[in-house]
């Protein structure tokens, strides 16, 4: 058996997997539903349709990933698979492997489920996905999740324990970046270089509406497929610190 099978089984062994992929569907497909329901017919567009799931969704998504390693240390289950794999890197770039596929391709079902949600309830608007940035918007939902989970699995391995992965996890991504824009003069300059900031401006669509423009008003020095590159960046960096830290004290 590889060791991204026994991952796979190890991960849905555990209910978080399943209450976390249902919680990130309710919020992302359920906000685009609300968001639907409550615009006139013909009005909405597709810019939209993701403002659910690059935000609320994501957050569940990344205490997800979070969890999967932190659980096994909190029951020390960790342990046993260093026994069994003395290659820490090996069993932990696997886990990694296994719940950033998972991660993507629910950030998929989540992003072309809402876009479905969306023409549902409002037919008459013009959701259609024609354009290269269209695409991007909407399938490159599952890249940022692949990629966020990955992040996520880092700060679970570094810290190890639940509460303080999740805390630093949700107030990274909710919070933190958007404060350090009201840093007079330096912190649009600041945010143009933080990950999840230049994640949202990879999905960004663009149009006439500010309101559907992640990172409205920040000059980002990268394309949007160059942030996705800068983002994926960090991802790795950061993994490969917390590969370090983990075979360097006991598990």
């Amino acid at each position: 058996m590889t060791l991204l099978a026994v991952e796979r089984i190890k991960l849905f062994s555990t209910r978080s997997p399943y209450w976390c992929s249902a919680l990130a569907l309710v919020l992302g497909v359920g906000l685009t539903a609300i968001i639907a329901a409550s615009t006139d017919n013909g009005q909405l567009s597709l810019g939209v349709t993701q403002f659910g799931s690059s935000q609320l969704a994501l957050s569940v998504v990344l205490v997800m990933a979070a969890l999967a390693v932190t659980t096994e240390y909190r029951f020390s289950t960790i342990r046993a698979t260093f026994l069994a794999v003395p290659n820490r890197t090996s069993a932990l770039v696997a886990k990694t492997v296994v719940v950033a596929f998972i991660a993507g391709v629910l950030g998929e079902i989540i992003a072309f489920g809402s876009v479905g949600m969306a023409k549902l309830l409002s037919p008459a608007s013009d959701l259609a996905i024609n354009t290269s940035g269209e695409w991007r918007h909407v399938a490159g939902v599952g890249l940022l999740y692949g990629i966020g989970a990955i992040i996520a699995i880092a700060v679970g391995i570094l810290v190890r324990q639940t509460a303080g992965a999740v805390a630093i996890l949700l107030v990274w991504n909710m919070l933190l970046e958007g404060l350090i824009g009201i840093i007079p003069k330096a912190g649009v300059k600041i945010q143009a270089w933080l990950p999840f900031m230049n994640a949202n401006h990879f999905l960004q669509l663009g149009g006439d509406n500010a309101a559907e423009q992640a990172g409205a008003g920040i000059d980002f020095k990268l394309s949007q497929w160059g942030s996705l590159g800068y983002f994926a960046g960090i991802a790795v960096a950061l993994l490969v610190v917390a590969l370090i830290v983990a075979k360097r004290r006991d598990a």
